[in-house]
């Protein structure tokens, strides 16, 4: 990488003419080449990527599907053996599939991603393809073909295996797995207020997709955790699907800022132990009433966190209040719902859970524990708290962030963790340490320059550690808890077939942010052949987050939008602007309660700063674009920088975000507060429709008619207000689609924006983008 930045460095400095380009024709364009860079193509050429293991059995022998570059194959590794090798003959399985199934199967690319074992003795397999259940015995290699599938039960099977829950009509049940009765445990469950599922979306319902319940079983199978959202009186965000010869209305409950109802999360505690020894008893139904009040509950516990305690005494639940104003952890005894307060944290912005997991805490087998991510003292580290509440310690500290605990190793009484920013470098690079409980002896476990990806077997003996960086690929060992030792070296990423198609990775650049101090890091991306005499167009492809910044993970990069505009002719750049996360709670609270912010102030001055270090970059040709908070900050740069940026392509934006849920527009503008006096509210300002007159450059529009998640009526209100301005824009409609616009028409919709408006060019007519065909 390096040698490449040496490479333009030396191209820009003997640039002896500055002259704006003349515009490009079509044909030198080359759309075909751009293409192949875009992920679908790309992923399915990077052989031997980061490893997911799939633990076998609740032992530390796990399997996994890697790439090959060719197809794929399965691989099994027992750690305790230190053995690894295919899981089966994938030829002899091809063999005997192509004959179940009537159909011809390659050894290379079996019809299916994953699989149950039937059987502890691991010998038979059961998967899906085809609309069909197949299974298949490893050993002897024959397959038999099963009947067309019935439609998918969302059963939650106990962990005896004996139990199956479910919910009908809003209730929750229980049936043996083995057949027999099914036993009703709730009666009066409702529309807007069931158990185990909150009312569907739109997209839910129009695609028939199988919902499971939130509902967990207690370890030792008498008792089930089950949640209940009460969306009673919510009001509705409506939508209307078009192209059917009638056209269908939906609607979903979606609270808004400002809004008085909202909905009111909670759990009940099912205990089963009498009703599944005598079916005509009522089981237990304790409602656990959690103060202060949730507005947002999690159960959902990760690879570390535990819903229950081992000897099912207790549940152990995390939840924030409204406007994420603070955050809560509490035991809930099981018997009777009373519950105590743990840990928590507050304040005057907003507070997280973590920043690389959606939770991140432990509570020790003994209950003597408890560990939890805070950022109390401004950074994102680990403190110990007792089961009453009190802090016992900090156990890390220091200007660097935690990222998530990954295990706790209760007999040496150590903590595992990533963090980031602790060493010198890209601070987005999260390494693997550990600490003990009472803060000393803090070492480091995984340490290689990059970020690591970890999975802990079930025993905590072994993880499995993929990491690479932006531009380094990935490679994926099997290592030793204790001390990270490598057992083995599992896949070691292979680029070659990506250069073949005209792969090179970004460049991480680092510059000073607005307040001309801080650092701030990015991605750019460079055109192939570069000539240091000709200027080129810029883009700024942002999401601004908070939640997250414009790079999202910052792991190795095989392909993707960015490096098909790069490919197109464009200077290409990402970054991760003050206000966004796994910096100092300082860095990321920059524009909280300013939405209008975006990060643009950081990406002008980076843009400056970048074109003065490589001067071939055309600052009077700056582009943007992004997709739904990307989306709002696109068009939000028209309006804010209407001299800098010159055109943008606006992909389903929240463009007035008091319109958009309550969990994320809250949690990071502040409760909806109105002045009687003006007519307007703190979310105003910060709404794109208000600052249509500032629009001079090209703006292009999209949104899928459908999307539940940021509603079409956000644009609808946007071109209304350009309209009345008499502004020009452009705007393409998506009918049916939902969120995500990322189909072949709409890249390439937005590909020909910025070759006709930025660059100059004619881009070819209609031309094709395609996926592959699996």
């Amino acid at each position: 990488m390096a040698t490449i930045a040496r490479a333009i460095a030396v191209l820009a400095a003997a640039a002896v003419s500055t002259a704006a380009t003349p515009p490009a024709q079509a044909q030198e364009i080359d759309y075909h080449r751009a293409e192949l860079l875009l992920g679908w193509h790309t992923s399915p050429l990077l052989a031997g990527g980061p490893v997911v293991p799939n633990w076998i059995n609740d032992t530390d022998r796990f399997w996994y599907r890697n790439n090959t570059g060719a197809g794929h194959e399965f691989t099994f590794v027992d750690p305790v053996a230190d053995e690894r090798r295919p899981l089966f003959d994938h030829y002899r399985l091809a063999a005997a599939l192509s004959l179940a199934a009537d159909t011809s199967y390659v050894p290379e690319k079996l019809p299916f991603e994953e699989f149950d074992f039937v059987d502890d003795d691991e010998e038979r397999i059961a998967f899906e393809t085809g609309a069909r259940r197949f299974t298949c015995d490893i050993q002897a290699y024959l397959c038999e073909a099963g009947d067309t599938l019935p439609d998918p039960e969302p059963f939650v099977k106990s962990p005896d295996e004996r139990w199956e829950a479910f919910v009908l009509d809003h209730d929750l049940y229980v049936r043996p797995a083995d057949g027999g009765d099914t036993i009703r445990l709730t009666t009066d469950g409702e529309e807007f207020n069931g158990y185990g599922l909150a009312y569907p979306r739109p997209n839910d319902v129009r695609n028939e997709r199988t919902r499971r319940p939130v509902a967990h079983w207690s370890p030792d199978s008498r008792k089930i955790l089950v949640q209940r959202m009460d969306q009673r009186g919510v009001e509705h965000h409506h939508y209307v699907s078009y192209t059917p010869q009638r056209t269908v209305h939906y609607s979903q409950p979606y609270a808004l800022p400002g809004d008085s109802i909202v909905p009111l999360p909670a759990f009940h505690i099912l205990d089963l132990t009498e009703t599944l020894s005598a079916a005509e008893r009522a089981p237990g139904n304790v409602r656990v009433e959690l103060a202060p009040r949730p507005n947002r509950l999690y159960l959902n516990g990760s690879q570390v966190d535990s819903l229950w305690s081992a000897d099912s005494r207790f549940v152990y639940v995390n939840w924030e209040t409204r406007a994420s104003k603070s955050n809560h952890l509490a035991e809930v005894d099981a018997a009777t719902g009373e519950f105590r307060l743990v840990a928590g944290d507050s304040a005057k912005t907003f507070v997280e859970f973590s920043q690389r997991n959606p939770v991140s805490w432990f509570v020790s087998e003994s209950t003597d524990d408890a560990f939890w991510w805070s950022e109390r003292d401004g950074w994102a580290h680990i403190w110990r708290f007792s089961k009453d509440g009190t802090v016992k310690n900090q156990v890390t500290s220091g200007p660097w962030a935690v990222g998530a605990i990954w295990h706790v190793d209760e007999a040496a009484r150590r903590i595992y963790f990533t963090a980031y920013g602790r060493e010198e470098g890209v601070p987005y690079y999260g390494r693997l340490y550990s600490v003990g409980y009472d803060g000393s002896g803090l070492r480091t476990v995984a340490g290689e320059v990059g970020n690591h990806q970890i999975a802990v077997s079930p025993s905590g003996r072994f993880f499995v550690d993929s990491w690479s960086t932006i531009g380094d690929p990935p490679v994926s060992q099997l290592r030793r808890m204790g001390d990270g030792a490598v057992v083995r070296t599992l896949e070691e990423a292979d680029v070659s077939k990506l250069e073949a198609v005209g792969w090179r990775p970004p460049e991480v650049f680092t510059v000073k942010a607005r307040d001309g101090f801080t650092d701030i890091y990015g991605l750019i991306y460079f055109p192939d052949n570069l000539d240091g005499s000709r200027l080129y167009p810029v883009i700024d492809h942002i999401y601004p987050g908070p939640q997250v910044g414009s790079v999202g993970s910052w792991t190795f990069k095989s392909g993707g939008e960015d490096f098909s505009l790069a490919k197109l002719g464009f200077v290409v750049i990402q970054l991760d602007h003050m206000g966004t996360p796994h910096r100092s709670k300082a860095f990321h609270d920059v524009y909280y309660g300013d939405f209008n912010d975006n990060g643009l102030p950081d990406h002008v001055t980076a843009i400056k700063q970048l074109a003065a270090r490589y001067p071939f970059m055309d600052l009077e040709r700056v582009g943007i674009y992004g997709h739904s908070g990307g989306g709002f900050a696109s068009t939000d740069a028209m309006f804010k920088y209407p001299d800098f940026y010159k055109v943008a392509v606006s992909g389903a934006g929240n463009h007035d975000n008091a319109s958009y849920n309550i969990y994320w527009a809250e949690k990071y503008q502040g409760l909806l507060v109105a002045d009687s006096a003006s007519g307007t509210t703190n979310f105003t300002d910060e709404a794109n429709k208000t600052h249509v007159a500032n629009l001079k450059g090209k703006l292009l529009l999209m949104h899928g008619d459908m999307d539940d998640n940021v509603h079409p009526a956000m644009t609808v209100q946007l071109i209304d207000e350009l309209t009345k301005a008499n502004q020009d824009y452009d705007l393409v409609w998506a009918p049916d689609r939902a969120h995500g616009l990322n189909e072949p028409y709409f890249v390439r919709r937005r590909w020909d924006y910025f070759v006709r408006h930025l660059m100059g060019a004619e881009p070819p007519v209609e031309y094709e983008i395609t996926r592959p065909v699996s």
